[in-house]
Formats: structure tokens, sequence, C-alpha cells
């Protein structure tokens, strides 16, 4: 079993907050890392998935929650969104950190029939998919702080060999299918993995009249990974009316399907107004969706982009959910059509411009981007990387830096911290 990186943060949340969400697609690993907490004598494991707990959760949530005693886990909470109001209640009498340990493979917050988001009462976290440096068994040295931190100027070669790419690519982070061995069995599992999530989470969450049209959303949105979110275009690519799509968008949203990544811009409230991009949260699953496996990538001239890019932003994700650095994740992209793939914003405003590219190699053209930004704005701005597929961190002026994408699962130079 792979150590995960989140846990000593979920460690010292638990020790100082009466409640804890471990949040996260199902099959990225919560309940086990859940269990882990939950040896005998110190912490009881409850599933809501058992019909018989969660009959009894739904029919008196607030017996239920009275009756439990010690610390506890409450796996797949979001099946009995009625009881946050009894933890609620019970956090109130009694504030002892770590009283329960809730896992949800849906949003909770975003459930229409959550009653109370037990604010002040409840940390959350987020589980993602294995890393690429989980995988490796790599210890938990946050990438995403190093890039903030300028490790790369003090960083050596970093090797990125087009083979471990390219499995890394198509295996993805969802831990039983980065196991499969053959890429039909990996197929194999993604597709019981998606059936399994449509015809029971969905109608757990909601009425969905078209079920059918879920998948085919989900198809369109793969296709279109790493792109600005144009609910008209995808209305008349789906056959949707746009008030059925964002409801269907959301829900998918809900359940870690898809991720939206809001734009950065210097005025904040303009962010949420201004063309969020959408990725799917893993690059396995993409390319599974679209029909690529480590064959044809192999026989391709190029690696595709979108998938890269894919990739980077979920590597990104997971590193961020282990920072306590309060680090944030945007996209920049102007009118003019000047864009940064991704932004990272400390909590002082600062900013480190991230693009992508899938090529061996770099010139100056790969950093138009990121030198607009750093003149747009050049008190914010502390530096920039184009991650690519080569072997050598190079600098490319002031602040600019080419980097290999083999830094998310291993380090040619010193330690990052």
């Amino acid at each position: 079993m792979h150590t995960r990186h989140i846990a000593q943060r979920l460690a010292d949340a638990l020790a100082d907050t009466p409640v804890v969400l471990l949040n996260g697609a199902r099959q990225t690993g919560k309940s086990t890392l859940a269990q882990t907490l939950a040896e005998p004598g110190s912490r009881r494991y409850l599933t809501l998935d058992d019909p018989a707990v969660l009959a009894a959760a739904r029919h008196d949530p607030a017996g239920f929650i009275q009756g439990l005693s010690g610390p506890v886990v409450l796996d797949e909470v979001q099946r009995a969104p009625e009881i946050f109001l009894p933890i609620k209640a019970a956090v109130d009498r009694d504030r002892t950190p770590g009283r329960f340990l809730l896992t949800g493979s849906a949003n909770v917050l975003l459930l229409p029939q959550m009653a109370d988001s037990l604010a002040g009462r409840m940390e959350i976290l987020s589980l993602w998919p294995l890393s690429s440096a989980e995988r490796s068994d790599q210890p938990a040295q946050n990438r995403a702080e190093w890039l903030v931190d300028g490790g790369p100027e003090r960083a050596g070669t970093l090797p990125c060999p087009r083979p471990a790419l390219i499995d890394t690519l198509v295996r993805g982070g969802f831990p039983e299918a980065t196991q499969r061995t053959t890429a039909g069995r990996r197929r194999a599992w993604f597709d019981s993995y998606l059936q399994a999530v449509m015809q029971r989470d969905v109608q757990d969450l909601a009425r969905v009249e078209q079920l059918q049209a879920l998948p085919s959303l989900l198809q369109l949105l793969a296709l279109r990974s790493g792109g600005l979110l144009n609910f008209a275009e995808l209305s008349r690519a789906s056959g949707l009316q746009q008030t059925t799509l964002k409801r269907y968008f959301a829900l998918l949203e809900t359940l870690f399907l898809v991720h939206r990544l809001l734009p950065w811009e210097r005025n904040a409230g303009k962010r949420l107004v201004k063309t969020p991009k959408v990725y799917l949260p893993d690059s396995g699953l993409l390319a599974h969706l679209t029909g690529q496996d480590a064959a044809s990538l192999d026989n391709a001239l190029g690696l595709p982009g979108a998938l890269i890019e894919t990739w980077v932003l979920t590597e990104l994700l997971k590193h961020l959910a282990f920072s306590d650095r309060g680090l944030t994740l945007w996209h920049y992209r102007t009118q003019a059509g000047q864009e940064v793939d991704f932004v990272l914003e400390t909590r002082q405003g600062a900013l480190t411009g991230i693009e992508v590219k899938a090529a061996v190699s770099l010139g100056a053209n790969d950093f138009k981007g990121l030198r607009h930004l750093q003149e747009t704005e050049p008190e914010r701005f502390r530096r920039g990387y184009v991650l690519y597929a080569g072997q050598e961190v190079v600098a490319f002026g002031s602040g600019l830096w080419g980097v290999p994408l083999g830094m998310w699962w291993g380090f040619g130079g010193p330690d990052p911290h």
C-alpha cells in the first residue's frame, strides 16, 4: 500500500478539530486511509454503504449520532446528509478533537439536502487519486511549494524518459487502475468504475431524467479537457438545453468527475464572472475516454498536449491538498489571447506561472505567455516555468525556467526544502 502524503495533515487536523471531512472521488483510497486510523480500540469504523447502517442513519439521524461513543469514522456520509445537524449538536456539547472522521465520495457542501456546513467545527481535506510521487513511493516533498520557492533554480538534471511519461499518463492515479498490468484490464476497470458511479451515485444524489446523457456529456468534456468551459457550445454539441446541461455538469462536479479552474484576475471580484477552464481530474480516466493507450501514444510523433496539461493540473491539485501554505491555483487569459496554463498564488499575492509543453525541446516562443504575465504584473510575478518532456533544467531569462516533467516523480538535484 502506498503512503499517502496527506496522512500527516489528516493526523494534525484530527488532533485539534472536532470534525474532519475527507472528500474525494470514489476509489481514491479514502476508506483505506480512514481505516488505518480505526485500529481496534482506537476509533470505530462505520460505513453508510452498509444497508443497515444507512437505514439507521436515515431513520433517526439524531438517535444514530447519540448512540456513538468515542472517536468514530463515518464512511460515505453523502448518502445521509441528514446526520450533519445531529453531528453539529453533538460537537457543540463536546468539542473533543477528532470525534468524527467523515469521508465523502461527493462534495457534501454542494448537496441541496445539506442542512449545515459545520462552519468552525469541521476541517475539509481533499484526497485525490495517487500522485506520481506517491506511486513511486517518494517522500512527502511538496512539489507545488518547491515551484513557488524557486526550487528548480537549484536543481540538476530531472530525467523524463518517454516510456515512463507515457505509462504515467495512461495509468493515472486511481489505486486499483494503477495496479492493472495491461491496457485491456485498465479499460475494464474504468468501464466498471464509470458504470457504477453513473448508475449508483448519480441516482443517490439526484433525479436525472436523461441518465444516458451523462456518459455522453462526460465524453464531450473529456474531449475539451484543458479548454475553456463554454456552455453554449456544449449545449449545441450535446443536444441538451443549457439549464439541464448546467445541472448535469454540477452533478459531475459534485462527484469529482470534472474540475473547474477559475481564471486569475487582479480584481478578485471579477474572477467569478470570467470564463473558467474545465478538466477531468485524472489523466488515466481522460486517456480511457479519449481512446488513448500506451501503444497509441508510443506510435505517435508527439504526445497530446491536453493529456499532459490535464496530468499536470491533477499533480498540482494533489500537492496543494497537503500544503499548509494557503496556495491557490488559477489559469490566466487575456481578451487578446495571451494565456498561462496555471498560476499559483500565495496568500501575499505573489504569482508563479506554469506553462505545459509536450515537446522535448524548448524555444523562446514557449515563454511568451509567461513574459506577458511578468511584464503585466511586475510587482506580483516571482517566477515562471515551462514544464516540458526534456531532462535539463534551463534558464530562459530573468525568473524564467524550463523544467522537466520528471519533477513530479523524482528529483535529480538537492532536496526541494
